[in-house]
This record gives structure tokens, sequence and C-alpha cells, in this order.
């Protein structure tokens, strides 16, 4: 696995991601295991970030009621730049997800896949990298736009960038905001939908990506750098 270390190769990569046709995932009939991840950094300082800020990266599985996680610390790669993810996150939270006991079926990633300006964010570039079928979920869309969904469970809207569907909304609990759902790696939007429905169990936000966010920012707060921060 080889991430890329600059702006331009990260570039190259998303497009060279954006032509790619692998073969889709389809969910199985049978109960399969639901993987997420999420990295955190520091709390405090607003902006960018720098590169070698430390960081928290959790994975976690779900099968069923049971629940894995793992945690690895390390450094961001980069700044923040919007549209390079990859860049600051892709390396940590692919080591997380390798930790795992038992490899995931399928992904959740907190990042975009197609809704990207080179159609190839980090939720699908993840996936490619780890060769696990992916899905992005996000709070809000990076550039597609549309309207919100019916205020009822499983509703979606189309998120479109230039006429073209890219991503969704998709609401999880009636009457809670709704979270966008991404295509990502072998998977496409009527799939990414029917995964994220299935891991939320009736909760606005999936219980996979949930346990992951959970088990990063309990790392982070074991090492006193909320407090610190705070102080």
């Amino acid at each position: 696995m080889s991430w890329p270390r600059s702006a331009d190769d990260a570039i190259a990569r998303q497009l060279e991601l954006a032509r790619a046709r692998p073969a889709p995932w389809d969910p199985p009939s049978h109960a399969y295991v639901v993987g997420a991840c999420f990295v955190c950094f520091p709390r405090g300082p607003s902006g960018a970030g720098s590169a070698g800020d430390p960081a928290w990266a959790a994975a976690a599985a779900v099968r069923g009621v049971e629940v894995t996680c793992t945690v690895v610390t390390g450094v961001a790669g980069a700044p923040f730049e919007s549209g390079l993810l990859a860049l600051r996150e892709g390396p940590l939270l692919a080591r997380a997800v390798s930790a795992l006991r038992a490899q995931p079926e399928v992904l959740l990633v907190n990042a975009s896949g197609r809704d990207h300006p080179r159609r190839a964010g980090l939720a699908l570039q993840l996936g490619a990298e780890l060769g696990i079928p992916t899905v992005g979920v996000t709070h809000r869309p990076l550039l597609a736009r549309g309207p919100w969904p019916e205020e009822r469970r499983g509703a979606t809207s189309a998120l479109v960038i230039d006429a073209e569907p890219v991503a969704t909304w998709l609401r999880t609990r009636a009457h809670a905001r709704p979270l966008v759902v991404h295509p990502g790696w072998r998977t496409d939007l009527a799939t990414a939908v029917a995964v994220v429905a299935h891991a939320a169990h009736g909760a606005r936000t999936p219980e996979p990506l949930r346990a992951a966010r959970r088990a990063a920012r309990t790392a982070r707060a074991a090492t006193g750098a909320d407090a610190r921060r705070q102080g």
C-alpha cells in the first residue's frame, strides 16, 4: 500500500481512481461485518492544522451486537485541504482498519466519494488502497447540491453535480437531520444507502461509525490532550 506524499501525486491518484471501474459489490443475504473508521486531532485550535499534528485513528467492526474496536496513534501527514484529505488522514485510517482482528466486508468512512472535484474522495481512495468496499458518510455534501428528503425514516434525495447524481441525502431517523451517503469503492448509490440503513439500527449515525468515533475520542481524552488544550 503506497499513499501519495504530495498534492500532485494525490491528484494523479484521484484521477486514476475516478476512471477505474472495479467489479461492483453487493451486500450478502446473510449477516455481514460492517466496519467504520474515524480520526481525531487535538481540540482547541481552529484552521487547517499542520503536518505532524498528533492524531488518534480508530476502526470498528460490527456484526449483530458484537462490536470490536482498535485505535492507533500517529501524526497528520499534511494540513487539512479540501479535496486532499488523503494526505492528512489516509495512512492513519488504513493502519487502524488493518489492525482489526477481523476485516470488515464493507467499510464506512467519514469522507466523500464521488462528491469531489475529481470524483474520488477519501472514502473511495481508502477502499481502493485496502481492497475493501466502502461507503462515505458525512453530515454535509462537499460540492453536490440537492433538496432535503421527506421527514420519514428511509427517505432519500439525490445530490448532484452538473446533473450527475454523486451522493444522496438519507433520513436514517424520522425528523432527524439527514446524513449524506456517498458511494465509494465498489459501491453504487443503492448499495451505499442499503448499507447505511442496515447499520443505523434506528439511530441517526450508523453504529460502526459511532463506535469508531467514540474510541478515537476516548483515546485522545486518555492522553490529556483535551485538558491541555482547554486549560
